[in-house]
């Protein structure tokens, strides 16, 4: 990623779900949710980002449930990362309008 990502882009339009099926060593691929996305039995994490450099990551609550929690996202000379309040942090490493590729890394480390 070698532009800062423009407010119009899809990156901000979207809401986006983790597709484990499709991890790979490069990292965890999410898609956007209004595509097809497979039916699981294992809960999906979603992510939004905003603009403003505010965030949300949708992890699984106790029934299954996605439950919001706030982070925030920054750019660095490697690109862009999503920083929750609490939990791993994520790198996007690749991105098209159809896919996003992300590395995860334990909160003061970087991805």
């Amino acid at each position: 990623m070698s532009d800062r990502p423009k407010p119009g882009d899809r990156l901000f339009t979207t809401r986006w779900v983790h597709l484990f099926e499709q991890d790979s060593p490069e990292g965890e691929v999410y898609a956007p949710e209004d595509g097809p996305i497979p039916l699981s039995r294992r809960p999906r994490e979603r992510l939004e980002l905003k603009p403003d450099g505010s965030a949300v990551v949708f992890g699984p609550g106790a029934d299954d449930r996605p439950v919001p929690q706030p982070a925030r996202w920054t750019e660095d000379e490697r690109g862009l990362v999503l920083r929750p309040d609490s939990g791993s942090q994520l790198r996007i490493v690749e991105r098209s309008p159809t896919r996003l590729v992300v590395r995860r890394s334990a909160s003061g480390s970087k991805p």
